[in-house]
């Protein structure tokens, strides 16, 4: 009977434990999700079922294979995953191993070079095919850099604006953009200039310099357009007006343009017969599919959450606890701001197509998992920023 009293205490006891040790995991998990910044992710998630709705619809037309609705849905969900782990993770941590990141992003990109491939509807050989999907170095590359040259602004603080030290700077970033550009990839490469210049200004960069360097580009842009390939050349000629070559370097624009102004208000469907096909409208021109199906309401949505997400990653840098957190947080608002503006403009015809994709809402693997990396970076400087706020409201004043 003592004994039987004896193993009933100890059962009691081993589950009053595992009560406690659950409890104390959800109380966890749940303060955890409160340092979560709900809306930012909410938005991409909302961005991701866009994407996904879209290029079923483009595979049920038939336009495209149907591996790529998969491709993309399952890149969607990991990635989503991927930003709420990262997102728990102190950033500082992240950014402690920039060497690695840097090292094995540039092998990969020297990479290309070698055994890099062209898949269709590109013009670059920047691309590695591993069997199962298309991978593109130079989007690890982007938070390499990020990583890396933020660590370089910190170690130059208040001093970005001498000569020696912007010198110093430019060679850092003169590294990837050089690599991109010997790949032909006109578009990342711009993204990678831009992401420089941005993490310049969040520094301290001086005015006067930034007023200096607009200058030469101005004074250098007859040379400039003279060593561009001819058919970059042709691609700018175009862009404004893509009926002077509708069959040849002003097709995808113009097929574009004419899909874009069909869906008119409210678009003509996802699922109507008929739809206008033309090039690239799964992943470069995929804004454009959107006006012919969602029509011009759909394309304001996208536009307006994007913009929101960018404005979301200046308010988070703004609170960042550190130099580095307000580094990565400019540094992907760069990303997703310029690559914004590089793939709408393609599509209205105010810019050439140079292959950059809209962030989270064109086709990619790649891209949708460094997009979802890159959001839960930002999730992270957001959630030390609040714990650390939240702390110091408990102590009952600012730390020092």
């Amino acid at each position: 009977m003592a004994q039987s009293t004896l193993k009933s205490t100890l059962k009691s006891s081993i589950k009053t434990k595992n009560q406690s040790r659950f409890e104390r995991f959800m109380r966890s998990v749940k303060e955890g999700f409160q340092g979560t910044d709900k809306l930012l992710l909410l938005l991409c998630i909302g961005l991701s079922a866009l994407s996904c709705v879209v290029i079923y619809s483009i595979c049920y037309h038939g336009f495209i294979s149907s591996s790529m609705f998969y491709t993309q849905l399952f890149a969607s969900i990991l990635g989503i995953v991927v930003a709420v782990v990262i997102s728990f993770i102190d950033y500082q941590t992240i950014a402690r191993f920039w060497p690695l990141y840097m090292a094995v992003s540039l092998i990969l990109v020297l990479l290309t070079f070698v055994i890099g491939e062209t898949p269709p509807g590109s013009d670059d050989q920047a691309w590695l095919d591993l069997g199962f999907i298309w991978f593109q170095p130079s989007e690890a590359l982007k938070l390499a850099f990020i990583f890396s040259f933020g660590f370089h602004l910190t170690m130059v603080k208040n001093r970005v604006n001498f000569l020696s030290t912007f010198l110093g700077l430019l060679a850092h970033a003169l590294v990837p953009i050089g690599l991109i550009a010997l790949q032909g990839d006109l578009g990342s490469m711009l993204v990678f200039v831009f992401i420089y210049v941005v993490m310049l200004i969040a520094a301290g960069l001086s005015w006067k310099l930034l007023a200096i360097a607009g200058g030469l580009i101005v004074v250098l842009a007859p040379i400039i357009w003279f060593l561009l390939p001819d058919y970059l050349q042709e691609r700018f000629m175009v862009a404004w007006n893509p009926s002077m070559d509708p069959l040849g370097a002003g097709m995808q624009q113009y097929r574009g343009q004419i899909a874009l102004g069909s869906g008119q208000l409210f678009g003509r469907g996802l699922f109507a017969e008929g739809l206008y096909d033309f090039p690239a409208r799964h992943n470069d021109m995929i804004f454009a599919y959107i006006g012919q199906t969602l029509g011009f309401v759909g394309c304001i949505a996208v536009a307006l959450t994007i913009t929101i997400i960018c404005v979301k990653m200046l308010f988070i840098a703004k609170k960042s606890n550190d130099d580095m957190g307000l580094y990565i947080c400019c540094g992907v608002f760069a990303i997703w701001l310029f690559q914004t503006i590089l793939n709408i403009g393609m599509v209205i015809c105010v810019l050439p197509v140079i292959g950059v994709t809209l962030p989270l809402v064109s086709y990619g693997g790649t891209s949708v998992m460094i997009s979802y990396l890159s959001i839960g970076l930002v999730m992270s400087v957001h959630r030390q920023a609040r714990q650390e706020s939240m702390f110091e409201a408990r102590a009952g004043s600012p730390l020092r």
